[in-house]
C-alpha cells in the first residue's frame, strides 16, 4: 500500500511514489529547458547578420538540438510530471504501477541523452523535422523511439490511475476540470506517439539499410501527425495550467464547466487535422484535402481555444468581483497579483498564445495566405509564440507555485521571481514578432546566412529584414537570460531552506479550489468580453492586412 502525506499549505493528499515521479520528471525537464535554450541562443546569434556566430555545420547541429530539446524533451518531461500530479494528487489516490513509472522515466531520459549525444557527434544535423532523404545516424531515430515509448507508458499509467481513483472512490462526481484537460492531453499523446512510431520505425530501418527508401511525401504526412500533434498535447496541458492557476490563486471556477469540457473535446476531434497546414505546398495532396483540413475543420479547433481564452479570464473576473473589485470594467484586473510569478506567467501565457500564436496560426492555416509565408522564418515565429510564449510560459508560471509546494521549500530569490515571467514574455514576444515580420519580408526559415555571403548567386533582403533579425537576436538574449534565472531559481529552491510548517491548515485549502466542481455563478464579466472584442478586432484586421498583401504580390495577367 502506498504512503501518503498531507501538504500543510494546500491540503493536498499526496502519494509519495507519485511525488517522487513528479519531482524527477519536472527537474529533468527544467535541465533540458536550460540545454535547449542555450542551443536556441546560439541559433539566434547566428541568424543575427552582424554577429553570425556559428559556421554552417555547427548552426544546423545547434538547430537540431534546440528543436529536439525544446519542442520534445523539456515540454514532454514536464507534461509527464503534470499527468502524475493531475491524476494521483488531484484525485487523492495512489499512482498506478510506480515501478513501471520509473521504467518509463529511464527510457525517456536514456532516449533524450542518447539523442543529444548523437546530435553533438555531428552526423545527425537533420533539424527537428528530419525530412527524408536527409539521413541521420540510426541511433538518432532509436533515441526518439525510446523517448516516445517512455512517454506512452506514462500516458497509460495516467489512465490506470484514473481507474484506481474511480474504483476506490477517492473523488465524487466527474473528475476535476484540470484533470480532464490533462486526460485530453494524454489521449492526444497516444495518437501523437502512434504516428511517430508508424514513420520513425521504417525510417530507422532505412537508415540501417534494411529497406531501400522512404517516400518523402508519405514521411511528411505521417511525421506531421506527430510533429504538429505533439504541440496539441502542449495546448491541452497549458490550458489545464491556466485553469489550475485561476483556481489556486483566486479560488476561481469557470463560467460553465460543461462548455470548458466541450472545448477540450474539440481538441481531440479537430486539432490534429491542422497538421495539414504544414503540407499546403506539397503537389501530391489534393486541394480538397488541404482546404477542408485547414479551414472548416481547423476553425472548430480554433473555436475551442477561443472558448478557453474567454472562460479563464472570465473565471478570474468573477472571483475578483465577488471580492468587491467591481469599479468599472477593469478594477478586477488591476487588483490581480501582478507581482506573483504564478499569476503573471499564466496570464501572459494567455495573452501571448492568443494574440501572437493564435492569430498567426490561423493565418498560416489558410491555404492562400500560407503561400506567402511557408518556409520563411515566419513559421518559427509562430512556433515561438505558441510553444514558448504559450506553453513554456504557462509551465514556468505554474512551477513558481508547484515546486515550492511539492518540495516544501521557500522560493529562492522571490524578489527576482517577480520579473522572470515579464522578461521571458518580452523576449519571446520579440522573437515571435520580429521573426514573423522578417518572414513576411521573405527571410528564409532554415538558411544559416541571410546575407548569402558564400553563395555563387547572392540575394539582398530589404534593410528592414536585417534590422528585424538583429532585434530577434536581442530578444533571444533577453528570453535566454530570463530562462536561465528560472532554472537557477528552481535548483536553488529544491536544495534550499525548508518551509516552516503552518500552525494549522488554511481556512480555504488550495486543494478544495482546484479539485472542486461547478460554475462561477453567472455571466457578469464585462471586462472579459471587452478584452475578447479587442482580440477579435485584432484578428480581423490582421487577417485583412495579409489578404491585402497577398493581392499586391499575386499579380494576375
Amino acid at each position: 500500500m502506498s504512503n501518503f502525506r498531507t501538504c500543510p499549505e494546500t491540503g493536498f493528499k499526496i502519494d509519495l511514489d507519485a511525488e517522487k515521479l513528479i519531482k524527477w520528471n519536472a527537474v529533468t525537464g527544467v535541465v533540458f529547458l536550460l540545454v535547449g535554450g542555450f542551443f536556441g541562443l546560439l541559433v539566434a546569434l547566428t541568424r543575427w547578420p552582424s554577429v553570425h556566430l556559428l559556421p554552417a555545420d555547427l548552426f544546423y547541429l545547434a538547430l537540431t538540438a534546440h528543436g529536439v530539446d525544446i519542442l520534445l524533451v523539456w515540454i514532454i518531461f514536464f507534461e509527464m510530471a503534470l499527468l502524475y500530479f493531475c491524476s494521483s494528487v488531484l484525485l487523492q489516490c495512489r499512482v498506478a504501477t510506480p515501478k513501471i513509472g520509473w521504467l518509463s522515466y529511464w527510457l525517456m531520459l536514456g532516449g533524450a541523452a542518447l539523442g543529444n549525444v548523437v546530435v553533438l557527434m555531428g552526423e545527425s544535423s537533420v533539424m527537428f523535422t528530419s525530412y527524408v532523404p536527409l539521413k541521420a545516424d540510426p541511433l538518432f531515430y532509436l533515441a526518439l523511439i525510446l523517448f516516445a515509448v517512455g512517454a506512452l507508458i506514462v500516458c497509460f499509467i495516467f489512465f490506470g490511475t484514473l481507474v484506481i481513483a474511480k474504483r476506490e472512490k477517492t473523488y465524487e462526481g466527474s473528475i476535476p476540470l484540470v484533470t480532464f484537460g490533462a486526460m485530453v492531453a494524454a489521449i492526444i499523446a497516444v495518437y501523437t506517439i502512434a504516428s511517430g512510431a508508424v514513420i520513425l520505425i521504417p525510417t530507422l530501418l532505412w537508415s540501417l539499410g534494411f529497406i531501400p527508401y522512404v517516400d518523402s511525401l508519405l514521411y511528411k504526412v505521417i511525421w506531421w501527425g506527430m510533429g504538429h500533434s505533439s504541440q496539441q498535447i502542449n495546448v491541452s496541458a497549458q490550458v489545464a495550467c491556466w485553469y489550475a492557476g485561476a483556481a489556486v490563486l483566486f479560488g476561481a471556477r469557470p463560467i460553465s464547466e460543461k462548455v470548458c469540457r466541450t472545448a477540450f473535446l474539440m481538441y481531440i476531434l479537430f486539432l490534429q487535422l491542422a497538421s495539414a497546414h504544414h503540407l499546403l505546398v506539397e503537389p501530391g495532396l489534393g486541394a480538397e484535402y488541404k482546404i477542408f483540413n485547414t479551414s472548416y475543420a481547423f476553425y472548430l479547433a480554433v473555436f475551442g481555444s477561443m472558448v478557453h481564452g474567454l472562460t479563464v479570464p472570465g473565471a478570474i473576473e468573477l472571483a475578483q468581483r465577488r471580492k468587491g473589485y467591481t469599479k468599472g470594467l477593469f478594477e478586477w484586473l488591476r487588483k490581480c497579483p501582478w507581482g506573483h510569478p504564478a499569476f503573471s506567467g499564466v496570464f501572459l501565457s494567455i495573452v501571448i498564445f492568443g494574440f501572437l500564436g493564435g492569430i498567426s496560426g490561423v493565418v498560416l492555416g489558410t491555404e492562400q495566405l500560407n503561400l506567402i509565408m511557408h518556409n520563411t522564418i515566419y513559421v518559427p515565429g509562430h512556433f515561438h509564440a505558441t510553444v514558448a510564449g504559450g506553453t513554456t510560459l504557462a509551465f514556468i508560471g505554474i512551477s513558481y507555485w508547484l515546486v515550492p509546494t511539492l518540495w516544501q521549500r521557500e522560493l529562492a530569490m522571490p524578489g527576482l521571481a517577480k520579473f522572470v515571467p515579464y522578461l521571458f514574455g518580452i523576449g519571446i514576444s520579440g522573437i515571435a514578432l520580429f521573426q514573423m515580420g522578417a518572414g513576411t519580408l521573405g527571410v528564409s526559415r532554415r538558411h544559416w546566412d541571410m546575407t548569402f555571403a558564400d553563395s555563387a548567386l547572392t540575394y539582398d533582403y530589404p534593410a528592414a529584414a536585417h534590422l528585424l533579425m538583429a532585434l530577434n537576436g536581442i530578444s533571444a538574449v533577453i528570453a535566454s537570460f530570463a530562462g536561465a534565472i528560472f532554472c537557477l531559481q528552481m535548483v536553488l529552491t529544491i536544495i534550499g531552506k525548508k518551509k516552516a510548517a503552518p500552525a494549522e491548515l488554511p481556512a480555504a485549502p488550495q486543494a478544495e479550489a482546484i479539485q472542486g466542481h461547478g460554475h462561477g455563478g453567472g455571466l457578469a464579466v464585462p471586462g472579459t468580453f471587452v478584452l475578447a472584442l479587442v482580440f477579435l478586432t485584432s484578428f480581423v484586421l490582421y487577417y485583412f492586412v495579409n489578404w491585402k498583401y497577398l493581392s499586391e504580390i499575386w499579380i494576375l495577367s
